[in-house]
């Protein structure tokens, strides 16, 4: 088994800000595990928190100056995310002190060295995509560190230090942090325009996905979707370079591609058949979806290259269970489902819905789409209000504008306004549970989708139907 390398100087007593946050308590998760003194502050308490405070971390609620000075020994870094703005009081208390500050990219980068590093990058199915390649090299008895932007279902966590030598990681593009890191293995699920509130424009989103291709080692693989027209202009970009590359889905034809014949749906998932090394092979996937489908087949060749067996594989997607807030089961109330999930790209959004009738079976889908960011609500309205269609009853929320400042006029009306099956426009959060149990019928599947806060009403929608049942 290989040895873990040793720690980067810089991170053996590392104060993260935000440490609550998805990919910054993974961080600490891994620091902890790796022997670093850790600390860190978040505005609220959280799930997240408590377990990092249970492992050993230092935490405090609320972010003051006085936080670092509080701490037995100054910190060797402070970790930020791009999130956290300059006028931070810790981070300016960092700064005035002389004390090295980390962005999370940099820092996980640090955790990846003395690894073989597979990077799973694309304007969608990260999260999937990575968290599929990590269980199924557990089922192949590998032991991956890893580091997801959501929690694996098979052990709640979202992130994990492994003795296996190997270190997968979900490489995000949105603020092009991804360029940190030097991959053995780099996936691109799909490279489509988004994030424009960082990259500007269209080309320059898209040209961080070839700076991320000019990271991989010498001699790596770089794997792409052949049935997504941005990564297969990256795959063939990459080839005309000289990066070795394989192609996976059903225009992939090349020698070493993984060519997909046939996706057969199911209530609890699919097939999908491939076409592998020139054999014929059926993989089945527990979650619904062809797109589901895809990025199995895409951790499939990582795993591979890894140096993962076939069968093991296999057997591990087919037991993959899923990632919380990807069509994540929230509960039943009678006789309507309610779920949740993340997409908030129009893309995503369509590619779930899809998914989401063939689960459906005879009953109708409603979705509540809460918008995420005023950029994103202002650039693709058009855009969402045809992938919201694809549902049967559509409620959109306001806008959740996260890191952004409101901008007049760009609202959830927006795209409530084009949306050409029956829709309401609630702008008011606290009354959307109880509009949702108004408009659901007995068989109907009721989905929550948005990155904000809309993950909060799956249950509140579950509990106004029982508080009815009851009443009837």
């Amino acid at each position: 088994m290989p040895d873990t390398p040793e720690l980067p100087a810089q991170l053996r007593r590392a104060h993260l800000i935000g440490i609550g946050g998805a990919g910054m308590s993974g961080i600490a998760r891994i620091l902890l595990a790796r022997g670093a003194a850790v600390s860190g502050s978040d505005a609220k308490e959280s799930r997240a928190l408590l377990s990092l405070r249970a492992q050993g971390a230092t935490l405090f609620v609320g972010q003051t100056a006085d936080n670092l000075a509080e701490l037995a020994q100054p910190p060797s870094a402070v970790v930020v995310s791009t999130a956290i703005k300059e006028t931070n009081p810790e981070l300016a208390a960092a700064r005035e002190r002389g004390i090295p500050v980390l962005h999370r990219a940099q820092a996980l980068a640090g955790l990846m060295a003395g690894h073989r590093v597979a990077c799973i990058a694309g304007t969608h199915g990260k999260t999937s995509t990575t968290s599929m390649l990590t269980v199924a090299l557990q089922n192949c008895r590998m032991d991956p560190s890893f580091a997801i932007g959501g929690d694996l279902n098979e052990s709640g966590a979202n992130a994990h230090h492994g003795e296996g030598g190997v270190f997968v990681a979900e490489a995000d593009e949105s603020d092009g942090s991804f360029l940190t890191y030097t991959p053995s293995v780099a996936v691109v699920t799909n490279v489509e325009p988004d994030h424009l509130d960082h990259h500007g424009t269209a080309e320059a989103y898209v040209k961080v996905f070839s700076d991320f291709v000019g990271q991989i080692e010498p001699g790596g693989l770089l794997i792409v979707c052949a049935d997504d027209e941005g990564a297969s202009r990256l795959g063939d970009e990459a080839a005309a370079a000289g990066v070795r590359v394989r192609r996976y889905g059903r225009a992939a034809s090349g020698e070493g591609d993984v060519r997909v014949l046939d996706y057969t749906p199911a209530p609890d998932g699919g097939v999908v058949r491939i076409a592998l090394d020139g054999e014929e092979q059926d993989l089945r996937v527990a979650v619904p979806g062809e797109h589901m489908a895809l990025n199995a087949v895409a951790a499939l060749l990582a795993g591979l290259e890894l140096g993962a067996p076939l069968d093991g594989m296999a057997a591990g997607l087919a037991a993959f269970g899923g990632v919380r807030r990807r069509f994540e089961f929230k509960g039943r109330a009678g006789d309507v489902r309610v779920y949740d999930d993340y997409a908030h790209h129009p893309t995503e959004v369509a590619a779930q819905l899809r998914a989401v009738r063939t689960a459906a079976g005879n009953g109708r889908v409603v979705v509540v789409f809460q918008p995420h960011l005023y950029s994103r609500t202002q650039t693709f309205a058009a855009e969402f209000a045809e992938a919201l269609s694809l549902a049967d009853e559509v409620v959109v929320l306001d806008v959740f504008g996260a890191r952004e400042d409101p901008v007049p006029g760009v609202t959830g009306a927006l795209i409530a306004d084009r949306v050409t099956v029956p829709v309401h426009y609630q702008p008011a959060f606290d009354v959307a549970a109880g509009l949702v149990a108004d408009l659901v019928r007995p068989g109907d599947l009721a989905i929550t989708m948005g990155a904000g806060d809309v993950t909060q009403l799956g249950p509140e929608i579950l509990a106004e139907l029982d508080r009815r049942a009851d009443r009837a």
